[in-house]
C-alpha cells in the first residue's frame, strides 16, 4: 500500500477513529508519520494517489507508523546498509526465508538485480493480482503518470516497486501470501472503480490499508485466548495461559510496513491483530499448511466481509509474543502499562 495520511491528524480526517478505534483506545500509539522525503506530496487530507496526479513522477509516499529512532536512521540509510541489517534468526523474518536471503543477496548487488530475482519467482509461482493478471514487479519510474497504484497493479499485474526494506517486505508478502494480497488488492481497485481518486479513502480502504501495512494473523483455537486478546487481557494471554502459544494460539507478521520497523525492534512496536479461528488440527500441520490455509482463509474473509472496518482489529505489542523477545520470558515485562494498556472497546 502506498496511500496515507501527510499529517497525523489526516488519519482521522480520511475516515474518523480509523486507527484510534483499535490501538489508540488501548493507549497504543498508532498514528502513522510521514517519511520527511515524502512529504511533499500531499498536502493535509489528499489521497496518495491524488497527490500522484497532480505530481505523477514524484516518488509515492511511505509513510510509516512510529518507528524507534534506529528504524528512523536504517529507513534513511542506503540501500546496501538498510538490506544488511535484516536480521533472519528473528522469527518475524524467519517465515520468509529462504527466498527472503536470496533477495537480500539480489538487493545487495543493486536495484535491477532484486527486480530480476523478485520476478524470477514471479514467473514460476505464477502468482496472480487482484484481477487474475500474471504478478510481475516494475521499478518505480515506470509507473505511468496519474495511475492509481492499486489500480495499476490490478489492471496490469504489475507491482511499481522501490529499492527500499518497504517495498522488499511488500513484494515478499506477495508469496508468503498470495491470495491475501490478491484480495485486498481487487478490494482497493474495486473501491477505486466506484469512488474514484479523491481527497479521502473511506473507511474500508482505510481499513485495508491498515491490514496491508501493520496487520498480524493471530490464528487461534482457543476462544478464551482471542476474547483475552480482544479484551486487553495480557496478564491471561501472556502470563497466566503462555503455555498455550504455539499449541493453541501463534502470530504470523503480515504489514510489510510493520516488519519494516522490526528491523530495529522496539517495546512499544504494535501491530494491527486479525483474529482467524482455526481448527485444532491445525497445530499438527506444519509451517507450509498453515500458512496455506492462513492464506486461504483470511483472503475468503476479505473478499466476503462486505462491511470491513478498524475494529475488527485488536492491537497486539510483537515484542509481548512469547518467544519472540527473551526480555518477555520475565512476567514483569508485561507490567508496563506505557505499552500493555488496558483498552476501551465500548463507545
Amino acid at each position: 500500500m502506498r496511500e496515507r495520511a501527510a499529517d497525523p491528524g489526516a488519519v482521522d480526517k480520511a475516515a474518523p477513529g480509523v486507527m484510534r478505534d483499535v490501538a489508540s483506545s488501548a493507549g497504543i500509539e498508532a498514528v502513522p508519520e510521514v517519511a520527511p522525503e515524502a512529504a511533499h506530496e500531499a498536502t493535509p487530507g489528499t489521497s496518495l494517489d491524488a497527490a500522484r496526479e497532480a505530481t505523477p513522477k514524484a516518488e509515492p509516499e511511505a509513510v510509516r507508523a512510529p518507528m524507534s529512532q534506529a528504524a528512523r536512521e536504517l529507513a534513511h540509510a542506503s540501500p546496501a546498509s538498510s538490506f544488511a541489517a535484516i536480521d533472519w534468526s528473528q522469527p518475524w523474518f524467519a517465515q520468509l526465508m529462504p527466498r527472503g536471503e536470496r533477495w537480500q543477496r539480489a538487493a545487495l548487488a543493486g536495484y535491477a538485480e532484486l527486480l530480476a530475482a523478485m520476478n524470477a519467482d514471479a514467473a514460476q509461482m505464477r502468482q496472480t493480482t487482484g484481477r487474475g493478471k500474471p504478478l510481475a514487479f516494475i521499478a518505480q519510474d515506470d509507473l505511468p503518470p496519474g495511475a492509481a497504484y492499486e489500480a495499476h497493479i490490478a489492471s496490469t499485474g504489475c507491482v511499481p516497486t522501490r529499492h527500499n526494506l518497504h517495498d522488499f517486505f511488500n513484494g515478499s508478502m506477495w508469496f508468503a501470501f498470495a491470495r491475501i494480497k490478491a484480495a485486498l488488492n481487487a478490494r482497493q481497485s474495486a473501491a477505486l472503480d466506484v469512488l474514484g481518486v479523491g481527497p479521502t479513502r473511506g473507511g474500508v480502504r482505510d481499513m485495508l490499508t491498515l491490514f496491508d501495512e501493520n496487520a498480524l494473523l493471530f490464528a487461534c483455537a482457543d476462544p478464551a485466548l482471542s476474547a483475552a486478546l480482544r479484551g486487553f487481557d495480557w496478564r491471561t494471554l501472556f502470563v497466566t495461559r503462555r503455555d498455550a502459544w504455539g499449541r493453541g494460539c501463534e502470530v504470523r507478521c503480515f504489514g510489510h510496513a510493520l516488519l519494516e520497523k522490526l528491523i530495529a525492534p522496539f517495546k512499544g512496536c504494535t501491530g494491527h491483530a486479525w483474529i482467524v479461528d482455526v481448527p485444532t488440527a491445525y497445530f499438527e500441520w506444519d509451517a507450509a499448511a498453515r500458512d496455506a490455509w492462513l492464506d486461504e482463509a483470511v483472503s475468503v474473509a476479505l473478499l466476503e466481509t462486505p462491511a470491513l472496518t478498524s475494529r475488527m482489529f485488536a492491537p497486539l505489542p510483537v515484542l509481548g509474543i512469547p518467544g519472540w523477545w527473551r526480555d518477555n520470558e520475565s512476567p514483569a515485562f508485561y507490567d508496563d502499562a506505557g505499552v500493555f494498556r488496558a483498552g476501551r472497546r465500548e463507545r
